[in-house]
C-alpha cells in the first residue's frame, strides 16, 4: 500500500471518530478505537513514505519508535501513543 493510501484511510478513521462523538451521549468507546486506528495508519503512512517496511502490528509505541528513528520530532507523540495504544484491541 502506498503512503497516500494509508493517509486516506487514516483520515476516514479520524472523521469516523469525530462523528461518533457528535451524538448525545457520544459513542466514546468506538470513537477512541477509530482515533487509535487513525494514528496507526498515519504512522504507517510516514514509514511507507520513507520506504520502510510496514509490520503487521497495532502497537503504536513500536511504530512511533520507528518514526522517531527517522525524525526525532515524533517523540512529542509518545504520551498519546501510550494512551491510545490499548484501544487497538480493547473495543474490537
Amino acid at each position: 500500500m502506498e503512503a497516500v493510501d494509508w493517509l486516506l484511510r487514516a483520515e476516514r478513521d479520524l472523521e469516523a471518530a469525530r462523528r461518533l462523538l457528535e451524538p448525545e451521549p457520544p459513542l466514546s468507546d468506538v470513537a477512541v478505537y477509530h482515533a487509535q486506528q487513525a494514528a496507526e495508519k498515519a504512522l504507517k503512512a510516514f514509514l511507507t513514505s520513507h520506504r520502510r517496511p510496514v509490520r503487521k502490528t497495532h502497537d503504536l509505541v513500536a511504530l512511533l519508535a520507528e518514526c522517531i528513528a527517522l525524525d526525532q520530532r515524533f517523540s512529542q507523540f509518545l504520551g498519546a501513543a501510550q494512551t491510545l495504544g490499548p484501544y487497538a484491541t480493547q473495543f474490537r
